[in-house]
């Protein structure tokens, strides 16, 4: 790891933070900027219901909404429109999922199980497929490994890997109909099945050599509830074919397979996916995520719910969405323009994906 010398500005005889430009041989922590992100934010990070509940409504009421209308209207442009307006709303609905998995169980009272009910379980995506799955991602040690279920080195693969990484998001809804019609009945009667669909095709996932482990007590309680839950949806889903025609799932089906391409396009710049499989220091995770903050609006519709503030939770995992545009300033303020926290602050998605694009075409052995 080469890291910029301190720079003494004369003007001020003032000591410039030091940046990190490579994230790939990172051996120690800047202690200085861990410190900071302690301190400064010691008033924040209580979930507030209220904010959570609102936010979580409305994003669900404007997507079931729009795509009602998408359905219903005979105007070509109003459903693209309508369309356009659930895919994103349901998208930020969804994105509360990753919430559910940080706050502590008691923060939010009913909050999970009012989110399966109106979101998860109607969009085949119930919270158990993250809990559980996404807390590996932000274990010290198993970040960016083999162990990661969020982690492709997708900067060192080839050019190919990135667009097709990218448009197979695009059969995520059917894949989730058949696993909640197909697998889940079949593996109530098949263990081979059930232990095959648990491993592979429970979880919000990326790495294809994940398997995840079986589920255990309170919390194989509600995989249970959740599951009926989704195989239930599922039939009437396709149950509704006879009684309303195709129309109305094939509409749902194309705006939610636009969720999960926006999806995953935020995937693909969540982080900068340089990393080998080597154990990583907390400022190497830091680095290898992404920060897209003001200004500039777009970065909260394609990174909703705080993941425009990538990188910072990855430094404070446990920090209600609501309370990281606060730390961010605090931070930025704090640590200055040339400071390691900078390094992780990024201009938009379109830089980042040329960003990565470029890297897999670096010629490697």
């Amino acid at each position: 790891m080469t890291m910029h010398q301190p720079i003494t500005d004369p003007a001020s005889n003032a000591t410039a933070p030091k940046r990190a430009t490579r994230v790939d041989f990172l051996s120690e922590d800047d202690k200085d900027m861990l410190r900071a992100a302690r301190d400064l934010t010691r008033d924040l990070g209580e979930a507030k219901g209220r904010i959570y509940w609102t936010d979580m409504l409305i994003s669900a009421g404007l997507g079931y909404g729009g795509i009602a209308l998408a359905i219903l209207t005979e105007s070509l442009a109003v459903a693209i429109i309508a369309g356009l307006v659930a895919s994103l709303a349901f998208y930020r609905a969804l994105m509360f999922i990753h919430e559910l998995t940080h706050i502590h169980k008691n923060a939010l009272p009913g909050f999970r199980t009012g989110w399966n009910l109106m979101v998860g379980i109607p969009l085949l995506t119930p919270s158990f497929m993250y809990e559980g799955v996404h807390v590996i991602h932000h274990k010290r040690t198993q970040y960016g490994t083999i162990e990661d279920p969020e982690y492709l080195p997708l900067a060192l693969m080839k050019p190919w890997s990135l667009p097709l990484f990218v448009i197979v998001a695009l059969l995520a809804p059917l894949a989730l109909i058949v696993r909640a019609a197909v697998l889940v009945p079949l593996g109530a009667v098949i263990p081979a099945v059930r232990k095959f669909t648990w491993e592979r095709f429970s979880s919000l996932s990326i790495n294809p050599d994940f398997r995840r482990k079986p589920p255990e007590g309170t919390f194989a309680g509600r995989v249970r509830w959740q599951e009926l839950g989704v195989f239930v949806w599922s039939w009437l889903l396709i149950g509704s074919i006879f009684v309303f025609g195709w129309k109305p799932l094939l509409v749902a089906l194309a705006i939610l397979s636009l969720t999960a391409l926006l999806n995953q396009l935020r995937t693909l710049v969540a982080h900068l996916w340089e990393n080998e499989g080597e154990p990583m220091t907390v400022t190497a995770q830091f680095l290898d995520s992404v920060n897209v903050p003001p200004p500039g609006f777009a970065a909260e519709v394609w990174a909703p719910v705080g993941l425009r503030y990538h990188a910072l939770h990855h430094l404070m995992p446990s920090m209600p969405y609501h309370d990281l545009p606060e730390a961010h300033r605090r931070l930025a303020r704090e640590l200055g323009v040339g400071s390691t926290y900078a390094g992780a602050n990024h201009p938009g998605m379109v830089v980042l994906v040329g960003k990565i694009a470029r890297s897999t075409m670096i010629p490697r052995p």
